[in-house]
Parts: C-alpha cells; structure tokens; sequence
C-alpha cells in the first residue's frame, strides 16, 4: 500500500464525534449509576472506618490538655486523612479502568472499520 492510498483512506474516515468523548462531569456521572452501584457500597464501607477514625481524633485533639496524648491523636488524624485519601484514589482508579477498557473497545473497533476500507479497496 502507499502514501496516496494511505492518505485517501484516513481523509474517507467520518470526523472524530465529540459526543462520545468522555468528559469529566459523565464520568463522575458513571460513579453513581446502577453498575457502579456495588462498588460504591465497598468504597463506603471502606471508607467509614477512617472517616470515624479521623472525626474522633479531630474532636479528641481539642479535648485533651496533655501534650503527649495531643500528638498520638494528630497522628492518628493524619493517618486517618491519609486511609480517606487512599479510598478516593482507589475509587477513581476504578472509575478510570472502566473508561480504559471503553476506549480500547472503540479502538479495536476502529481497526476494524480501517482494516475493512483497506481490503474493500
């Protein structure tokens, strides 16, 4: 095959559809649907511990006079953020997986449609 037949085949294939472009509100959008629905039971179910962990220790920090137990609970409270941090991290990495597997669909799907024009041709 050469340039030209090369160059016929890209500028026949219809324009990119911004439609099917994944934004960031969509996808935030997909968090929530019926199918993510499990996941968002385990995200919070995960999540709860630390939230409880963090609020308790925030509460703790102001009630305490000794300074000793003021930094064990400041370090319980980082840690605390930190486990809620991880889960939102987690959480959106599940998100971006499924949108990854998406795309790839499409791509192999746009191969295809390519690889049907070559040999049509």
């Amino acid at each position: 095959m050469d340039k030209e037949q090369i160059k016929k085949i890209i500028d026949s294939m219809p324009d990119y559809d911004e439609s099917r472009e994944d934004t960031l509100f969509s996808m935030v959008g997909q968090l929530y649907s019926k199918r993510m629905l499990p996941n968002l039971i385990v995200h919070v179910a995960y999540s709860l511990p630390f939230i409880a962990l963090t609020v308790f220790c925030g509460i703790k920090f102001f009630y305490t006079d000794q300074i000793q137990f003021q930094l064990m609970h400041a370090a319980l409270f980082g840690c605390g953020v930190q486990g809620i941090i991880f889960s939102k991290v987690k959480y959106w990495q599940m998100l971006h997986k499924h949108n990854l597997s998406r795309e790839i669909k499409r791509l192999e799907l746009r191969i295809a449609e390519l690889g049907e024009a070559v040999k049509s041709k």
